[in-house]
């Protein structure tokens, strides 16, 4: 079976990479390259929700309308308490506490269903929110399974990973949280200028003209504070990314002496940010009180207006009342709008990125009538196959070869020769450009993906743990395995032999950063994986590279038992531990320049031998390896 990504991946650590792990934030101000494009493309993935979501946005229309019409109801109370005092002491009259009284209660019945229906609204949004993330993330996790390799090896784990939850949350806040400030930012708007303009058309008139002063105001502080916002956003990845790279490998700036030089790059990232994050909050600081001072201008306007009007009698106390009430509410909605545009655009973006990630090519779909495999001999035959990672250029020319059931077939040669290139192929990771690869006679191709991955069990140079237990990472070479077969086939590993003495045994947690162990023993592991996967076919790429040459020899003898019955394909690099393949492929620029058994491979004298010639001498010239002394107590 194919080792592919295990339950705890995404608590794995992170290489280095530009912008860390924040580094794919969305970042302040950060504008879609299509704003109309990414919203049709977002509101068509919700559209299944268009229904519940018109419902809430009618139930935020009627909560604000609710709350609009309370002012100017309760307006009537004031105007009543004021014409009844002002009849009181006229002797002509009383106040009828009566009438407001039931204007009271009018009021209270307004303000408390519109809090029950704001209630209602925020569920219901956040329900769907809610449901749109799950949607989302599932998407994108079923689209990572069914992506070309291509795509992950030119993109970074980083990247993917923000899409994934930076981006996904962005969205869900939006349609959470600004979207539902939006419907009630647009209701008030137009719910309060409707009311305004049924007190009095003067003063609405009055209340309109200062709009210019606010959009102004919110234009000259958003221009000035979006590129402080956007280098805070930058400048905040830069750190994450330092911090990790050196935290990640303190061991080699230590070692170095590099602390200085990191601590000076820190510095300089981390001045920047503190310049661009003060500069920042000062400008988004100064939104409230420009639109307080603005709001106030238009109290002094109201209250000078309102008072002449009064005793003109064009209006009355109540109404005055009221309207100021609305010049409040008049004023916040506009910073309100001003904000959700910004969101809106950061939304557009991430749902820009999301859906670019989930319209990515996907790998050649299964044939929809897939050939199967009872039971696989190990048969495995390369038909003039032809292989390039992009179309211009092509790294494997014309490569034929057939490997017999139970052989051990060695694949040699210079880095970048396309030894790994072979083993992609043979996985599916990349389909051929050309010819075939047939196991049993049948063209893989022609097979779905899993059935062909379950027969093959790989070791891999670079080793790939999870944070779990020993026994669990073992164990994922063949999950129903029971404890007694994870046993044995850490024994046959030589697991056993270093397990006891670590803390915990077999139970022992493997940290999130795989630093509690060694790098042979993480080898080792893998290695105990694949025993226990006991596959028919086996792909050892260096797997023997990491551990010491005595804990070699041991995990030869364990990789010779595992191989018996069984084809083998080793990648090798010291040619010394390929001496008993039952064939040798020699890989030169994508073609096999030679092919036979070691000794016949020598007696040609050709490129291999060429090979082993050279490093023959350069293990001659290296020292002897110190022999460990045993003594008796």
């Amino acid at each position: 079976m194919s080792h592919g990504p295990g339950p705890s991946q995404g608590r794995r650590r992170q290489s280095s990479r530009r912008g860390g792990p924040m580094g794919g934030m969305m970042r302040g101000g950060e504008k879609a390259k299509d704003f109309k494009g990414a919203m049709a493309i977002l509101l068509r993935y919700i559209g299944r929700y268009k229904v519940i979501i018109i419902v809430a946005i009618l139930i935020a229309a009627a909560s604000t309308a609710a709350t609009i019409v309370g002012p100017k109801i309760l307006g009537r109370a004031t105007t009543e308490l004021f014409e009844g005092l002002m009849a009181r002491i006229q002797g002509t009259g009383e106040v009828d506490f009566n009438y407001i009284g039931r204007i009271i209660l009018i009021v209270l019945s307004l303000y408390v269903g519109s809090s029950i229906l704001s209630y209602i609204q925020g569920w219901i949004m956040a329900k769907v929110s809610t449901d749109i993330s799950y949607r989302l993330r599932r998407d994108i996790s079923l689209k990572m399974n069914k992506m070309k390799l291509k795509y992950y090896d030119g993109t970074t784990h980083g990247e993917i990973l923000s899409r994934l939850t930076n981006d996904v949350d962005t969205i869900t806040q939006t349609l959470s949280n600004s979207l539902t400030q939006i419907i009630s930012s647009v209701a008030t708007l137009i719910g309060v200028l409707i009311m305004m303009f049924s007190i009095s058309w003067k003063m609405a008139l009055l209340v309109i003209g200062v709009v210019p002063l606010s959009a102004m105001s919110i234009i000259f502080i958003v221009k000035r504070s979006q590129k402080h916002f956007a280098q805070q956003q930058e400048y905040l990845g830069h750190v994450n990314s330092h911090v990790e790279e050196m935290f990640g490998n303190h061991t080699i700036v230590k070692a170095f002496n590099a602390e200085e030089k990191s601590q000076e790059e820190f510095e300089v990232y981390n001045k920047t940010l503190h310049g661009s994050a003060w500069k920042s909050q000062f400008y988004s600081g100064m939104m409230m009180p420009m639109m307080t001072f603005i709001g106030n201008l238009g109290y002094v306007a109201v209250a000078v207006l309102g008072g002449y009007l009064t005793s003109q009698g064009g209006i009355t106390v109540g109404d005055i009342q009221a309207f100021i009430q609305y010049v409040r509410s008049f004023t916040r909605p506009l910073g309100q709008i001003a904000s959700a545009s910004n969101v809106l655009q950061q939304t557009a973006a991430a749902s820009e990125r999301v859906f670019e990630f989930l319209g990515e090519s996907e790998e050649v779909a299964d044939s929809p009538t897939p050939r199967k495999w009872e039971k696989v001999t190990g048969l495995v035959e390369f038909n003039n196959v032809k292989f390039g990672y992009s179309p211009e250029k092509t790294i494997i020319h014309d490569f034929s070869a057939i490997a017999k059931p139970g052989q051990k077939v060695a694949l040699v040669g210079p880095t970048g020769a396309g030894k790994t290139t072979m083993v992609k192929l043979l996985m599916r990771f990349y389909d051929v450009n050309d010819g075939a690869i047939l196991v049993d006679g049948i063209d893989i191709r022609d097979a779905t993906r899993s059935d062909l991955r379950s027969n093959f069990g790989m070791v891999l140079q670079d080793t790939w743990l999870f944070n779990g237990s020993i026994m669990d990472n073992i164990r994922y070479g063949r999950l129903d395995a029971t404890d007694k077969e994870v046993i044995a086939a850490a024994k046959a590993a030589y697991v056993d032999r270093f397990v006891h003495t670590l803390s915990g045994g077999y139970e022992m947690e493997i940290n999130e950063e795989i630093t509690n162990i060694s790098q042979g023993q993480k080898q080792l592991l893998t290695i105990a994986r694949a025993v226990l996967a006991d596959p028919p076919i086996l792909i050892l790429d260096e797997a023997t590279s990491s551990v010491d040459t005595r804990t070699e020899l041991l995990i030869q003898d364990a990789m010779d038992d595992l191989m018996k019955n069984r084809t083998s394909f080793v990648i090798a690099h010291r040619l010394s531990t390929i001496r008993n393949a039952d064939l040798i492929l020699v890989i030169r620029d994508g073609d096999i320049v030679e092919q036979g058994t070691h000794t016949e491979l020598l007696a040609k004298g050709g490129f291999y031998a060429e090979l082993h010639g050279s490093q023959f001498e350069v293990e001659n010239d290296l020292p002897p390896e110190p022999v460990e002394e045993h003594t008796s107590e």
